[in-house]
């Protein structure tokens, strides 16, 4: 008798369906089991407010948590921007495979890159992360551009600049990777620019508490570099109580000497959206060998931020 089919569920989107793809083929090679994509259709899919409005933080996740812990499907993939900080006690993450590039990327008429955009620009993103480090990277170098709040798929954003409506749009390098899209990227932003929202670019494979056999196979699939980064970036965001629609940008990344990774460096940015205040700051040090040394980094720069006054530019906290 053949065994069943593994069911995967996933968002309905392009980029969710290819991204759970990539992951599905992963999965069949490590168990030699049928694995079924199984479409959910989220409220931050149907919603069409935006999604700081909406709350922003599991507006795409609940529908398929529900689903793995109603038993509709064995496990799940996220972006893993999108997941809660908050451990969910039913459910466990069992992969986080190695990250895409996690930097943003501008897309823009005419080939453009953002510092040759003119003056009064209209550049689209739903990020208030993005408006924020945008607004201030332009301030800082005498540009001025006028920051929109867009909403919709990736086809939907790109689809603004090639109809004329905005100048440029800011996406994730990752997303525009997976679905084959990264020819229309007109300049990758510099981290040192825009950091991304913690977790950008990485996956999270999640699956119920209770199916410890398939936890264990799909850890496998886990790149312990990616967790361990991921890991702070998210302490930082869940230390400064905000939600992932909170202007808060993050990044650890490695230092090697040749192939041989030293230390980890976490950086942290908070602002307000017009990006006439920034706090930002960074700690370098060991790479953290368990994950209460990874979620110690990144309280510890978290505490440090809310000393320089970073609570004061998230708007309301989160509760």
């Amino acid at each position: 008798m053949t065994e069943k089919a593994l069911r995967l569920g996933t968002r309905r989107s392009k980029l969710a369906m290819a991204q759970s793809g990539h992951v599905a083929d992963a999965v069949r090679q490590l168990t030699g089991r049928r694995v079924e994509l199984v479409e959910i259709t989220t409220y931050g899919d149907t919603s069409r407010e935006h999604l700081a409005q909406i709350g922003g933080t599991g507006v795409f996740v609940v529908a398929l948590r529900d689903a793995l812990l109603r038993g509709e499907v064995d496990f799940a993939v996220h972006s893993l921007k999108d997941l809660p900080t908050a451990h969910h006690p039913d459910l466990v993450l069992a992969a986080v495979p190695v990250r895409e590039d996690p930097r943003d990327v501008l897309v823009a008429r005419d080939g453009l890159t953002f510092a040759e955009l003119p003056d009064g620009a209209r550049v689209g993103t739903g990020s208030p992360r993005r408006m924020a480090q945008l607004n201030a990277y332009a301030r800082s170098h005498g540009m001025t551009i006028e920051t929109v709040p867009i909403r919709g798929n990736i086809d939907t954003r790109v689809g603004y600049v090639t109809k004329g409506e905005l100048d440029a749009v800011v996406l994730a390098a990752a997303g525009l990777n997976r679905i084959g899209r990264s020819d229309v990227v007109t300049e990758s932003l510099s981290v040192d620019t825009v950091l991304p929202a913690p977790g950008q670019g990485a996956l999270a494979i999640e699956c119920t508490a209770a199916n410890a056999d398939l936890a264990a196979v799909l850890a496998e699939l886990d790149d312990p570099f990616t967790r361990v980064a991921v890991t702070a970036e998210r302490s930082l965001l869940a230390a400064l109580e905000a939600g992932c629609s909170a202007p808060v940008g993050a990044l650890a990344d490695f230092l090697a000497d040749g192939q041989i990774v030293h230390e980890m460096r976490l950086r942290g940015v908070v602002g307000n959206p017009d990006g006439s205040s920034l706090v930002q700051l960074s700690t370098t040090g060991p790479v953290p060998t368990s994950h209460d040394e990874a979620m110690a980094l990144g309280r510890e720069l978290a505490d440090e931020m809310l000393a320089k006054g970073a609570a004061g530019l998230m708007g309301e906290r989160a509760l």
